[in-house]
């Protein structure tokens, strides 16, 4: 008889090695090897054994399309592409308290009044759910509640016909299976138990919600096979001096995989937000220097946001560069294109970029808007308070065309902008049709390259640009 070998398993990446070693192989991380039970042996061969034959079908052919159970709070079903869809497995991650769920709570208590709702937490005890509910002002809702931590326990309860339509667990790190030989939140308890909850979700129809615990860099904890598993994933991102909480999704099965779902922290727990942009610009001020409003998109929604950038001189050897909200990357190759292409330094400063909100910009086109910010940092002459800027740069200073132009200018055309300064039109001799600004009544500034960003607010430049009619003529040199 074969001996059972014990083994270690890496709880970052999943790989199994012989023996313990601080360092994991595969994935480089340090003190993340922990003994495990094996698992039981692969069975044999398929043998002479013959199965059935496969039905193939072409592309092109008549499908239903997935039934969805709208939920009431609209920025939750946008994010999960119009509706939750019955069947489907939802991983929610996201720092702890950032309102994972806080959010899981108001979607279960809104979903009550049409399906059976159970919420099953793995961390909290009934009375502690039952305080959240009454902070929140969600005690009357018909949520069934219960307290568990076994996978057996609770698929024996949910496989039935009386199965609740929406069901929570929270956290997926905190269950485990009694046939695996490992303590929860392990890799081969959290997939196990994962995979056997999604399955039962699908035998039966109902939809189910998994609360994930996030590492230190933010990704979801236990195996990244867990993410290709379930059908939608979501982070919530939010800073804690904020009150906004942006839920992002990340993959989608059944709808789009990036949009965006806007919150604010209350005492009454999360509120939807159904205009970010008056929220991100509530406070801004548009007579300081080194700030510009970039149009951008999040998924099929247009969101204004401000840009802050400080140019300040450094007493070390090698200056800073902080960022808060964008790529640090990025933000170098536009600072040595500045230096290189337009002949503005920076070398001897240090520069810090925030994007203010809290919210975090991840599309190419903020280029011009943080060259714009870091341009007026340097000269000291603000951006005009009604000017939207965005467009994306090239290592040669070209600045490129952006895909959803007319939808940005028609939101920022919205709120009160008339100016915007936007890539030119490089559809020479190709079917592009020329944009026009919204309602005639917005002046488009259209630029080829990032100098003449420098030429309207660098140095040299006076406060005078803000004048009326400087930023038309500085337009025609």
């Amino acid at each position: 008889m074969a001996r059972n070998t014990r083994h270690f398993v890496c709880q970052e990446c999943g790989s199994s090695f012989p023996k313990w070693a601080g360092r994991c192989e595969s994935c480089g991380a340090w003190n993340t090897l922990v003994e495990e039970a094996p698992m039981e042996s692969a069975p044999k061969g398929l043998g002479a054994k013959r199965g059935r034959k496969l039905e193939f079908v072409g592309l092109k052919g008549e499908s239903a399309r997935p039934p969805r159970e709208a939920s009431g709070i609209a920025e939750f079903d946008r994010v999960c592409g119009g509706g939750l869809v019955p069947g489907s497995a939802i991983l929610v991650g996201g720092d702890p308290g950032i309102g994972k769920s806080t959010v899981l709570l108001q979607v279960a208590a809104a979903l009550s009044k049409s399906v059976g709702c159970a919420y099953i937490s793995g961390e909290e005890s009934i009375d502690q759910l039952r305080l959240r509910a009454a902070r929140l002002g969600l005690a009357e809702a018909p949520v069934q509640l219960a307290a568990a931590n076994s996978v057996r326990d609770i698929a024996s309860t949910l496989d039935g016909p009386e199965c609740p339509g929406f069901v929570v667990i929270d956290s997926v790190q905190t269950m485990f299976v009694d046939s695996i030989d490992s303590a929860p939140g392990t890799v081969s308890q959290v997939r196990t138990s994962a995979q056997e909850l999604i399955r039962l979700a699908k035998r039966r129809g109902f939809t189910l919600a998994l609360v994930g615990h996030v590492t230190k860099e933010g990704l979801i904890a236990g195996p990244r096979v867990m993410e290709h598993m379930v059908d939608t994933v979501l982070y919530f991102e939010g800073e804690r001096g904020h009150q906004f909480r942006i839920l992002r999704a990340v993959k989608n099965r059944f709808g789009p995989s990036d949009e965006i779902g806007v919150f604010e922290m209350t005492d009454g727990g999360l509120t939807e937000v159904a205009n970010p942009s008056a929220l991100f610009l509530a406070d801004r001020n548009g007579d300081v220097s080194g700030a510009s409003v970039f149009a951008g998109m999040e998924g099929s929604r247009p969101v204004l946001v401000e840009i802050q950038s400080l140019i300040a001189p450094s007493a070390l050897g090698t200056p800073r560069r902080a960022v808060v909200g964008w790529d640090n990357g990025r933000l170098a190759m536009l600072l040595a294109v500045l230096e290189a292409r337009c002949g503005v330094a920076f070398g001897g400063a240090d520069v810090y970029l925030n994007v203010a909100g809290g919210l975090r910009i991840q599309e190419p086109a903020a280029d011009l808007a943080v060259a714009a910010a870091l341009v007026s940092a340097v000269s000291g002459v603000p951006v005009p308070a009604e000017t939207v800027v965005f467009g994306e740069v090239g290592l040669a200073g070209e600045v490129r065309p952006v895909a959803h132009m007319e939808t940005r200018l028609k939101e920022a055309w919205k709120l009160g902008f008339t100016r915007a300064i936007l890539p030119a039109d490089r559809g020479k001799g190709s079917k592009r049709r020329s944009l026009a600004a919204p309602d005639k009544g917005m002046t488009l500034n259209r630029i080829e390259h990032v100098d003449e960003i420098v030429q309207l607010f660098g140095p040299g430049r006076t406060t005078a640009r803000n004048e009326p009619g400087a930023f038309e003529r500085a337009r025609h040199g």
